[in-house]
């Protein structure tokens, strides 16, 4: 294990774009009798929730348009965070592999994109060999060759200039830092990172100094496509990537649109992958969610690109009169509130668990945007799409059973075994650009009062997360006892999900996501074995202890296996839900009925 690890870092970007379009309060959401079928070409409620609706429909041409909320933090494939821009950004970047373009779970395997094949694997786990397809080009008509790819790769290093994406591909091939990145490369080529080499420009090798089981997973990964460096404009690179996609920008004005038309160069022949159904493909940039929403139901466009669930008052319109053009996914998050042990008295567990059981579960999931648009009760600390997860089978705390309304004797046994018998006080700290997570810090303020637990909350500036909870000096300062957050998986594993929050090498002094400050040697041990634990069954038993530990140490208390109610306008076709973009719709081949 690496000491340099950041990966986690910018996971805080991606989930500060989860909830974009917020969950207020609405309960159960209301079911109405609206459009079930088809009556205006809609595919019917949930119809392409983990299933592909309109398959057999999809046309050549037309314009697929997206809405948005926000903008990608990044549009540069080795910056981009957010989930969506890694969902959208397979229309213009390749990648050695990618995740397969099926429904639900099948989604998350991998399957060959650029290479020919999935890795070569040798050495015990230590070597990686891939080789490139006939006819790969750029959208100039040059071919891709290795040399771009691992150019691609090397940019992951320039943290100094393109900040922001993952760094995973970073810390396993180069754990102690040598190399500077290609900005400061001394080789005339640019291309001196040792643990990868381009033998020809259709073969390329990676050598890591120790195994990691989720190697191929990082290499899916946005972060790994590749960068011709003649075409690399450095920190302006995200205004105007260069494609090795079936689409090209055509112009991009930041938080306002974005256009991608075909790239003539790209060959079916060449990409298994990609469909290329529309002509062109745009986004349409919202300042205000309702709106977007509104223009969404009229017609005017064809999906949310943000794909965090509709806004209250559009939801509500929605699910009475276009039921049929709504699905309900799961999305691959959890929400819920952690507890430093650096700010007493939380590195009491008894008091952490006061706080558990304290909690009205039933009141959060409400806060939420309840049963549908909030999500099922959330029993522990892995999220369904993760193999070792265990759903709500798994609930040591009872929270979606006996103590789901909260258990105040249990809280106040608790309170007494960590010495507090008469309740204390403490800060709860809540981004104030997230209208769900300020009513669930609400209704958790007032389910601990009764068990007396006076928590004041705190509403900070949501964008400077990072340098406010991301800081374990300020966290203690300002006495955060209860932070209100969310996270999904960078990959369908407990390391590219858990590691970042639960394990000890990744407590940073700022962008910090270990809130709980957990340096446990069991949970540590565990990602050591897990990551040279090269069988499924094996690496999927070492989850669930991992997720079996976080929960026995009482530093969570979770809220949702989150859902969201996301539309689809009628004109799609090819529409599906996907676990491996967290329950998003997979953009790559959308199509519409009409190339109208």
């Amino acid at each position: 294990m690496t000491t340099q690890r950041t990966s986690g870092r910018r996971k805080q970007a991606m989930a500060a774009a989860a909830v974009v379009a917020a969950l207020l309060t609405t309960a159960a959401c209301g079911g109405g009798n609206g459009d079930e079928g088809s009556k205006d070409g809609a595919a019917g409620f949930d119809a392409a929730n983990n299933k592909v609706a309109q398959a057999s429909l999809a046309k050549k041409g037309g314009t697929l348009k997206f809405a948005g909320a926000q903008d990608a933090d990044s549009w540069d494939t080795t910056r981009g965070y957010y989930g969506f821009m890694w969902n959208f950004s397979r229309y213009y970047s390749r990648q050695l592999v990618t995740s397969k373009t099926e429904p639900g779970k099948a989604g998350t395997e991998l399957t060959p994109d650029l290479a020919t094949g999935l890795a070569k694997i040798s050495d015990d786990g230590k070597t990686y060999q891939y080789t490139l397809r006939d006819g790969v080009t750029w959208e100039d008509g040059k071919p891709i060759t290795s040399k771009d790819i691992k150019y691609g790769i090397e940019r992951v290093w320039a943290q100094d200039v393109l900040s922001g994406g993952p760094v995973y591909l970073k810390d396993v091939l180069d754990p102690k830092g040598e190399y500077q990145g290609p900005y400061k490369d001394k080789s005339a080529d640019k291309l001196g990172l040792k643990a990868i080499e381009t033998p020809d420009d259709r073969t390329i090798v990676f050598k890591l100094p120790k195994a990691n089981s989720d190697f191929e997973e990082m290499l899916a990964l946005t972060s790994a496509s590749p960068v011709r460096q003649d075409q690399d404009t450095k920190s302006k690179y995200g205004l105007h990537p260069f494609s090795s996609g079936p689409y090209k920008f055509q112009s991009y004005n930041p938080g306002k649109d974005l256009t991608l038309v075909r790239n003539t160069q790209w060959k079916q022949a060449s990409d298994p992958i990609r469909k290329a159904y529309p002509d062109k493909i745009t986004i349409k940039f919202f300042s205000n969610a309702n709106d977007m929403d509104a223009r969404l139901i009229a017609g005017d466009y064809d999906l949310d690109i943000n794909q965090t669930g509709m806004s209250p008052q559009g939801r509500t319109t929605a699910l009475k009169q276009h039921k049929g053009n709504l699905d309900n996914p799961v999305s691959g998050y959890i929400r819920y509130a952690v507890f430093p042990q650096t700010v007493k008295p939380f590195d009491n567990i008894e008091c952490r668990k006061a706080v558990i059981y304290g909690a009205d579960h039933v009141s959060l999931q409400t806060a939420r945007g309840g049963p549908v648009a909030g999500g099922d009760i959330g029993t522990n600390m892995l999220p369904p799409a993760v193999p070792g997860a265990e759903g709500q089978k798994y609930d040591p705390y009872e929270l979606a059973g006996a103590n789901k309304k909260g258990n105040a004797a249990k809280a106040k046994e608790a309170l007494k075994a960590c010495g507090k018998p008469n309740g204390f006080k403490t800060t709860i700290a809540v981004r104030n650009n997230k209208p769900s997570e300020v009513a669930t810090a609400e209704s958790l303020q007032a389910s601990l009062k009764k068990v007396g637990i006076t928590a004041d909350i705190d509403q900070y500036d949501g964008s400077q997360s990072t340098g406010i909870i991301g800081s374990p000096s300020n966290v203690k300062k300002k006495g955060y006892g209860i932070i209100i957050m969310g996270w999904g998986p960078d990959f369908p594993s407990v390391q590219g999900y858990g590691l970042p929050l639960w394990d000890s090498s990744y407590i940073l002094e700022s962008g910090n996501n270990n809130f709980a400050m957990i340096k446990d040697k069991a949970i540590d041990g565990l990602f050591d074995k897990y990551v040279t634990t090269l069988d499924d069954a094996g690496k999927t038993k070492i989850a669930t202890e991992i997720n079996h530990k976080v929960m026995e140490g009482g530093y969570y208390l979770p809220f949702v296996f989150e859902k969201f109610i996301n539309w689809r306008s009628s004109r799609l076709a090819n529409v599906y839900t996907t676990d491996a973009y967290s329950g998003m719709y997979d953009f790559v081949n959308l199509g519409l009925k009409s190339a109208k």
